[in-house]
């Protein structure tokens, strides 16, 4: 089951979810760790903004961040999605380092997968929920939505990625840069949460499709296998 909110307009969208996000932070017990695998594209720039905004002291005390994918370019690159969340998140709150696991793409592909694999295991083992089938227990994840329906780096026509139970994995993707590393299928069903922030009217048929009966885009995969996924959205269905 998903629950579909729509909003006015994409700031509207970034602003409920920095609120509401802040809010499952003030709630949890700061003994624990809380995971959040964030994502790239357009909206988690306002998302941030909107949290720097928002965001009492010490909130994300605590809080440990993760990708749902990275493209294959330095840190320091304006397509990398770690800087998108280091220029717009992690600098403006003094965000220690020691929270931020990144994935080392200075690294080769295959020894970033596996550091990325580890240091997400080895956060989820800590938790009260662990891992489920072998699957890291995300707190919260935030996708984001293409064109064409795909999540995280998950594209259509992808049938390694449907097969596979890897928690990340390299990829080719459909969009430059083309090299990505991406959670899989099982991490995304295993989350606790997952919201996504779907934004702009180019998107709507796409959403459309993958909440009719029997759909197989990459984003219908991710909410068949949940019980329940949160959906936040500008456009009306």
């Amino acid at each position: 089951m998903s629950g579909c909110t729509v909003f006015a307009d994409k700031h509207e969208l970034a602003r409920h979810a920095a609120a509401q996000w802040l809010e499952r932070l003030a709630k949890r017990d700061t003994g624990q760790p809380f995971t959040v695998a964030l994502s790239g594209g357009r909206i988690p720039k306002l998302l941030y903004e909107a949290v720097v905004e928002l965001a009492q002291p010490n909130a994300f005390d605590n809080v440990h961040f993760f990708w749902c994918d990275e493209r294959v370019v330095p840190s320091t690159d304006d397509e990398s999605n770690f800087k998108l969340a280091d220029d717009g998140l992690f600098r403006p709150l003094q965000i220690p380092l020691g929270q931020l696991h990144r994935v080392q793409t200075e690294r080769s592909e295959a020894e970033a997968v596996q550091r990325a694999t580890d240091a997400l295991l080895q956060h989820a083992a800590s938790q009260a929920l662990g891992q489920v089938d072998g699957q890291p227990v995300i707190d919260l994840v935030f996708l984001g939505m293409g064109e064409d329906a795909h999540v995280a780096s998950l594209f259509p026509g992808d049938t390694e990625a449907i097969e596979s139970r890897a928690v990340y994995r390299a990829v080719t993707g459909q969009k430059p840069p083309p090299r990505r590393i991406t959670l899989g299928y099982p991490a995304l069903a295993a989350a606790r949460e997952v919201w996504v922030l779907a934004s702009g009217e180019g998107k709507a048929k796409a959403l459309r499709v993958s909440l009719a009966n029997g759909s197989d885009t990459p984003l219908a995969r991710v909410l068949q296998s949940r019980e329940q996924t949160e959906i936040l959205t500008d456009f009306r269905l």
